[in-house]
C-alpha cells in the first residue's frame, strides 16, 4: 500500500500510473493463465489466449476467445476472478485518486467550490475515501454472492460448495461489470429467473454508477435538492437509457421466435430489461445476441459506447459525458452563450473535455473497425459490434473474437486495454494539464456546417 501511494505522489501524469499498474497486472495474469494448472486439459494455453483472457479480465471486459466454463480449470477460473477483482477495484480506486488529484490542482476557492458541489470528494483525506471504496466494493459483492448462492443451492440443487463458488464468482464478475460466466450460454438458462437476473442486473447498475454517486446517495438520498450535478446527471441519464433500452428491445424483439417470442409477458419484460442493463458494460446475456434483429444490435452498440457512470467499474465514454453533450447541443440550439444545467453553469473546461473525449472515442472505434475489416472476413455489422464491445469493455460478442485471426485478436486485446484506460486517462490528463493564458488572440469567424 505504501508503494501505491508513493507511485501516486511521484507521477504527475495519470497515464503513467494507470498504464503501469494495469500493464503489470495483465502480464502477471498472462503468466498464470499460461500454466498447465490453469486449463482443464492440463495443456498450457498458448500465449495469445492467455494474454487475451488476462487483458479481458483485468480490463473487466468479458470478451473471450475460448469458453470460460470448459477451457479453464478451477485454478484458471480463480485467477480470472482475482484479475477481475483487481481490475475493477483498481479502476474505482484509481478513478477516485485522480478525481481528488484534479481537485488538489485547483486553487483554494475553486477547490472549495468543487467540494461544495460534489459533497463527497475531500482532498484532505485521500486514504479514508479510498478505504471506503474498497469496503463498498467488498460489501456489495458479499451481498450479491449470498443471494446467488442461496438461489443456486435452493433453486437449482447445486451442492453448497459449488453453489458458493458460483455465487461468489458471478458476484465479482457482475459488480465489476466484467461479464465472465461459468456456463457456455452465459445466463441464458436463467432468462426467466428474476432472482438471478435482477440480482445480477442490480449489481451491474450499482457497480456502474460510480463511487462518488453512490456515496452521496447514501448520505442524502432523501434530499434530491442537495444532490450534486454529477449525481443528478448520472441518475437521470442512467434511468433514461435503461427505460429506453428496455422499451426498444420489447418492441423490436417481441415477436422474434429466436429471442423474446416464446416467452410470456413477464418473461419478456424481465429479459428485455436485463438485455438493456448488460450493454452498460457488463456483458452477460440472457438472450442469444446473434439472433437479435439488426435494429437491436444498433441500440446495443449505442448503449455499449456510452457505458456507465464516472469513477465506477463501467466502461464507455460515460453517462455524464452524454449528459453534458446533450446540454451543450441544447444550449447551442437555443443560441445561448453559456451552458446551464439546473441552477449551475457548466465550465468551458468541462465542455471541452466532453467533446474531446467523445470525438477521440469515435475516431478510435472507426479506426479499429477499419483495420479489423481488413484483417477479418466478417461483415461490417459483426465487426463494428465486436469493436464497440471491446472499446466499451462490455464483453458481448457475436463470435468475431473467437473466430478472428491472431493479428485481429491482438488488435482486440489492444483495444480492450486502450478502451479501459483511455477515457479515464484522457479525462484526468485533460483536467490536470489545463493551463491559463496571460493573453488572448484575436477572434476570427469560421463557417461551421
Amino acid at each position: 500500500m505504501k508503494l501505491f501511494w508513493a507511485m501516486v505522489a511521484r507521477f504527475n501524469q495519470p497515464a503513467q500510473v494507470i498504464t503501469t499498474v494495469f500493464g503489470v497486472t495483465i502480464i502477471l495474469g498472462t503468466v498464470l493463465l499460461s500454466s498447465p494448472l490453469a486449463t482443464a486439459s492440463g495443456v498450457p494455453a498458448d500465449w495469445l489466449t492467455a494474454l487475451f483472457t488476462a487483458t479481458s479480465a483485468v480490463c473487466v471486459n468479458g470478451l473471450t476467445v475460448v469458453d470460460t466454463a470448459t477451457h479453464w480449470s478451477a485454478f484458471g477460473e480463480v485467477v480470472i476472478a482475482v484479475l477481475i477483482q483487481v481490475g475493477g477495484l483498481g479502476i474505482m480506486t484509481l478513478a477516485t485518486v485522480f478525481t481528488l488529484l484534479v481537485s488538489r490542482r485547483l486553487g483554494l476557492r475553486a477547490r472549495l467550490s468543487a467540494q461544495a458541489e460534489t459533497r463527497v470528494l475531500n482532498g484532505s483525506d485521500l486514504r479514508r475515501v479510498v478505504g471506503k471504496v474498497v469496503l463498498f466494493n467488498l460489501t456489495c459483492e458479499a451481498v450479491v454472492g449470498t443471494v446467488l448462492t442461496l438461489r443456486f443451492v435452493l433453486g437449482y440443487g447445486e451442492p453448497v460448495g459449488r453453489g458458493l463458488y458460483l455465487g461468489l464468482f458471478h458476484a465479482v464478475s457482475s459488480f465489476n461489470n466484467a461479464g465472465f460466466a461459468l456456463w457456455p450460454d452465459s445466463l441464458m438458462r436463467f432468462a426467466a429467473d428474476p432472482w438471478v437476473c435482477l440480482t445480477v442486473a442490480a449489481a451491474v447498475i450499482v457497480g456502474g454508477l460510480g463511487y462518488p454517486v453512490v456515496f452521496e446517495l447514501r448520505r442524502s438520498w432523501r434530499r434530491p435538492s442537495r444532490w450534486s450535478l454529477l449525481t443528478r446527471i448520472t441518475l437521470t441519464v442512467t434511468a433514461v437509457l435503461l427505460a429506453g433500452g428496455t422499451l426498444v428491445f420489447l418492441v423490436t424483439e417481441w415477436t422474434n421466435p429466436r429471442t423474446l417470442g416464446p416467452m410470456d409477458e413477464h418473461g419478456k419484460l424481465l429479459a428485455a430489461f436485463f438485455t438493456a442493463v448488460m450493454p452498460r458494460s457488463a456483458g452477460f446475456n440472457s438472450l442469444d445476441i446473434t439472433q437479435m434483429h439488426p435494429s437491436s444490435w444498433l441500440v446495443t452498440e449505442l448503449l455499449m459506447f456510452v457505458g456507465g457512470g464516472s469513477a465506477g467499474t463501467a466502461g464507455g465514454i460515460k453517462v455524464t459525458t452524454l449528459g453534458l453533450l446533450t446540454f451543450i447541443v441544447w444550449a447551442e440550439l437555443r443560441g445561448e452563450s453559456r451552458v446551464n444545467i439546473g441552477h449551475r453553469r457548466l465550465t468551458e473546461a468541462a465542455q471541452r473535455q466532453a467533446v474531446s473525449l467523445t470525438v477521440l472515442s469515435v475516431a478510435l472505434v472507426a479506426l479499429f473497425t477499419y483495420v479489423l475489416l481488413v484483417l477479418s472476413p466478417q461483415s461490417l455489422d459483426h465487426v463494428l459490434f465486436e469493436v464497440v464491445s471491446a472499446f466499451g469493455t462490455t464483453g458481448l460478442s457475436v463470435g468475431v473474437a473467437s473466430a478472428a485471426s491472431p493479428a485481429a485478436q491482438v488488435l482486440l486485446t489492444l483495444l480492450m486495454f486502450v478502451g479501459r484506460i483511455g477515457p479515464l486517462t484522457l479525462g484526468s490528463a485533460l483536467a490536470l494539464k489545463e493551463r491559463g493564458r496571460r493573453y488572448e488572440l484575436p477572434e476570427e469567424e469560421v463557417i461551421v456546417g
